[in-house]
C-alpha cells in the first residue's frame, strides 16, 4: 500500500512521509537562516523502549545544508554523514552526534525500515523512537529552533502495529496530526534527556 503525506511546519521545519511497502520515509526540512553561521551541533537518535521492541532501523539519507564537523556514535550506527547513516535499535542507546555550522536550510530523509514495521509480532511491549535534535553549542547542551528542553525538533515513533507517529514538539510549528504529540510527549523527552546524559558522560571519560 502506498500512501504519501505531506505535513508543514510553520516557518521552522516542515516534513512529509512516503510509505513504500517495507519502508516509511520522512523528508525532513529546517529553514536555518535565522541562526545561519552558528557553531552548534546535531543529534540522531533511535533507541527502543524500556521493555521488548521489535527490531527496526533507521536510514539518514541526502544530508545537505551546513557544514558537518567531527561526529560521535554510539551503540549500533554506521556511516557517516553527509553520507548514508544507517541507525539500528539493537542496543539500549543509540546514536550519530555532530558539530554543525548551520546554513541557510538543512533537509534530510529519515527512512524507517525493518520487521517492526512491516510484520509487527504482537509480543513486543515498547514502541521504538527517531528523535533529531539540534543545538547553538558545540557541546549539544543549548537547544535551538525549539523549545524543547531536549533540543528535539523532529521525532517520529514506530508503533506496536507497525504505523508510525511524527511529532514536531514545539509550540513555535503546528501539531502535525491529531494523537502524535502524545505519543512522542513529556515521556519521550524525558527519556531521550537520560539517554543524552549518557552519552555525556561517556564523552567527558
Amino acid at each position: 500500500m502506498n500512501m504519501t503525506k505531506l505535513l508543514l511546519v510553520t516557518l521552522v521545519c516542515g516534513f512529509s512521509s512516503v510509505a513504500f511497502g517495507d519502508a516509511v520515509t520522512y523528508d525532513v526540512t529546517v529553514n536555518t537562516s535565522s541562526i545561519a553561521g552558528t557553531n552548534g551541533s546535531l543529534d540522531f537518535q533511535f533507541n527502543p523502549g524500556p521493555l521488548t521492541s521489535q527490531t527496526a532501523s533507521v536510514q539518514i539519507l541526502g544530508f545537505t545544508g551546513g557544514t558537518l564537523g567531527s561526529s560521535t556514535t554510539f551503540g549500533d550506527v554506521t556511516g557517516t554523514l553527509p553520507g548514508t547513516v544507517t541507525i539500528d535499535n539493537g542496543s539500549f542507546f543509540n546514536d550519530y552526534f555532530t558539530g554543525f555550522t548551520f546554513g541557510n536550510m538543512l533537509s534530510f530523509a529519515v527512512s524507517l525500515s525493518g520487521p517492526a514495521l512491516t510484520s509487527p509480532n504482537g509480543t513486543s511491549t515498547s514502541a521504538s523512537s527517531f528523535a533529531f535534535s539540534m543545538f547553538s553549542d558545540p557541546g549539544g547542551t543549548v537547544p535551538v529552533l525549539t523549545t524543547d528542553p531536549g533540543g528535539i525538533a523532529f521525532s517520529v515513533g514506530v508503533n506496536l502495529d507497525g504505523s508510525t507517529t511524527p511529532a514536531t514538539p514545539s509550540p513555535e510549528t503546528s501539531t502535525p496530526e491529531p494523537g502524535a504529540l502524545s505519543l512522542l510527549g513529556i515521556g519521550l523527552a524525558a527519556e531521550l534527556i537520560r539517554r543524552k546524559r549518557v552519552r555525556e558522560e561517556k564523552t567527558s571519560r
